[in-house]
């Protein structure tokens, strides 16, 4: 057998201590990009959190220092600072050092934790280049120094507090070797994610202090999750101003639900368990969604406005205009992964159901003029469904890669294969018409829009499919709408939005995005969503080959600047009189208002041309706030946009008009 086929003993590696944690990171953070190097504050402020939860905390702070440090502090009774009996190292250094080590697994230190697997603190500690740990307990100070999880020493008492002074208090650096996107903490992510900690925990103080730029900001919500239900809801128009709340505790189950109906179409539905959120759901949400279908239902037949014979109203009908924050509080919560995406205990499902069966039909019968406003809503959300289900079996094609019922205006590719293919979102018959011909036909289709296309924001489903650049666009895609959704089905890969770079193609990109959040936003979670740039500014040299072209104001100043220094020091004589273009050796430059002024080769080359087009993938990093904004932007509360216009004018340099 050759050397390189053996199998022996001495292959077999065995990771002591936190190395598992160093050589396999996203098993435990979820991944080493942004959103894993956040996961490390999460954890201590889980921590945290996790303290006030069990009664002992009211304050948990953040700080960002100066030097990329990043620094928690929680007023909870602090580590314990005994030697363990089964480590025989002190309680601090054992849950700094020892995976699943804390006090979250039925010992008695917490009857309900966000944090369930005992590993954040000694995973942060592991991926930190520094870490250093005090505990503050009985008039001591007690600190502890950390490099990449390997204690500097023992635990010291360093100095003295105050008696009535507790908690515990962790700064950190994280390490650059692990982290594949850098390690610089972004303020407002971390913000949201402490106001979000204040929502779910009454009576708690949250905060954030930035030293690098001396911004602070404390969080305090007495009102707990109906306050933010009531910011979830801003700029939208209420069905009632009155929001339900029950808080109940079935079998050790503490079930908290906050909601209310609005005149929008969307649904917003945030659930939590131990305040973690759950965003791919779960259990919780699962009961949540059975008991309000069917509590609405009985009280719309019992009142008499669902007839005996129409059928019941489906989960999606009584949603619509929703906005509901669903926290349940349990002392072995089982969540999938370190990460807490989804909640798995099957048993809440049946608290949950429970208490919002009992308590939202008291709520109904006790409001009756808003349980009508809600059953009204829901009424006809089920008109509109039913209409868009006859309109959506009429004209969407059935088939996905054998291009029946295809739009007319669709140029396509010739490429069966999605992941190569993809297709252009095109401004205009004019730019439509110049894309088809310089496109890649093998890969590139095309699909002209003509003028704006609907603001789906203001309108139901039914309304979509009667407007034709919209069902052009379902049709193209091949992915279906509403119920009948499904990425699988998705033909191009790709869906590249390009439109003119002036208000104009702003404002109809902005409509399309709202088109793809609002109504298709797996292609968005999918990555598959792309803005082209096409160029502002052409340079023409002499005899018109090989200009140059320009994307940005910025580029455009540091182009004329890098070629007017380059000719002078090759003693080129430079004109200081002449425009900066004609010091930098061109002959014209051009700035480009709409696609259309491009011909087909100059199109492609600039902007559709694989390699050197610039492509700006379109992410959604916070669903919460990029709904918010839609709603602001696009939603039928002109006063929201008004006073958007006017707080943020005064930071509009070049207004195209």
């Amino acid at each position: 057998m050759s050397q390189g086929k053996q199998y022996s003993a001495d292959q077999i590696q065995v990771l002591e201590g936190l190395e598992p944690v160093r050589k396999r990171p996203g098993m435990y953070i979820g991944g080493t990009g942004i959103e894993g190097l956040h996961h490390l504050v999460w954890e201590l402020v889980d921590n945290g959190i996790d303290e006030a939860l069990a009664g002992y905390a009211t304050h948990v702070m953040v700080e960002m220092l100066e030097d990329g440090f990043i620094r928690v502090t929680d007023d909870g009774r602090g580590i314990p600072t005994d030697i363990h009996p089964k480590t025989g190292k002190s309680t601090v250094e054992t849950v700094l050092t020892v995976l699943h080590a804390g006090g979250k697994f039925g010992g008695g230190g917490y009857k309900v934790s966000g944090g369930l697997h005992g590993v954040g603190v000694s995973v942060v500690n592991a991926l930190a280049t520094k870490l250093t740990v005090k505990v503050f307990r009985d008039g001591k100070i007690y600190a502890q120094d950390y490099e990449k999880g390997v204690p500097q020493g023992d635990l010291k008492v360093s100095g003295t507090c105050p008696k009535d002074k507790h908690g515990t208090e962790i700064t950190f650096a994280a390490d650059d070797t692990i982290f594949s996107e850098g390690t610089t903490f972004s303020y407002d992510t971390i913000l949201d994610r402490l106001r979000h900690a204040a929502y779910l925990t009454k009576g708690v103080r949250t905060t954030l202090i930035n030293h690098v730029n001396g911004k602070k900001y404390s969080f305090y919500f007495e009102g707990g999750i109906k306050s933010y239900v009531a910011n979830l809801n801003q700029g939208k128009e209420p069905v009632d101003e009155d929001i339900f709340y029950v808080d109940k505790t079935v079998d050790e189950t503490q079930v908290e639900v906050a909601l209310q109906y609005t005149e929008s179409f969307s649904e917003t539905i945030k659930q939590f368990a131990n305040n973690v959120f759950n965003p791919d759901g779960g259990s919780h949400l699962t009961g949540f969604r059975s008991a309000l279908t069917r509590v609405i239902n009985e009280y719309a037949r019992k009142q008499g406005l669902l007839k005996e014979k129409e059928e019941n109203l489906s989960g999606e009908d009584t949603r619509e205009g929703l906005t509901a924050v669903i926290l349940v509080k349990l002392p072995n919560p089982q969540f999938e992964g370190q990460t807490k995406n989804k909640l798995g205990n099957p048993e809440v499902r049946g608290h949950v159901e429970q208490v919002m069966t009992e308590y939202l039909s008291y709520y109904l019968e006790e409001h009756p003029n808003v349980a009508r406003k809600i059953v009204g809503k829901a009424l006809l959300a089920a008109r509109a469904r039913k209409a868009a289900r006859a309109a959506r079996d009429n004209i969407i094609r059935k088939g996905v890669l054998d291009g029946a019922s295809m739009p007319g205006k669709l140029a396509d590719c010739s490429s069966k294969d999605p992941a190569s293919s993809e297709i252009y979102l095109v401004e205009g018959d004019s730019a439509g018409g110049s894309a088809k011909t310089g496109r890649d036909s093998k890969t590139q289709a095309i699909l002209p829009l003509r003028g704006k296309v609907l603001n789906v924001e203001r309108a139901r489903l039914d309304k979509m499919l009667a407007n034709n650049e919209i069902l052009n666009l379902i049709k193209a895609l091949g992915v279906g709408i509403g119920d009948s959704f499904s990425l699988d089905g998705l033909r191009y890969h790709r869906v590249i939005i390009m439109t003119d770079a002036d208000v104009d193609g702003s404002h109809i990109s902005t409509l399309l995005l709202t088109f793809f959040f609002r109504y298709m936003k797996e292609v968005v979670d999918g990555g598959h969503i792309y803005l082209a740039k096409p160029p502002l500014f052409e340079l023409v040299k002499a005899g018109r080959k090989n200009s140059v072209f320009i994307y940005d104001e910025a580029e455009l100043e540091t182009k004329l600047d890098d070629t007017i220094a380059a000719r002078k020091k090759d003693g080129i004589k430079v004109n200081p009189e002449d425009e900066r273009y004609k010091q930098a050796g061109f002959i014209e430059q051009k700035r480009y208002k709409g696609l259309g002024e491009m011909d087909a080769e100059q199109l492609f080359e600039t902007t559709m041309n694989p390699e050197k087009r610039v492509l700006v993938q379109v992410k959604v990093q916070d669903a919460e706030k990029a709904d918010a904004i839609f709603n602001k932007l696009m939603g039928t509360e002109v006063e929201l946009r008004k006073n958007f216009i006017t707080a943020n004018a005064k930071f509009v340099k070049d207004l195209d008009i």
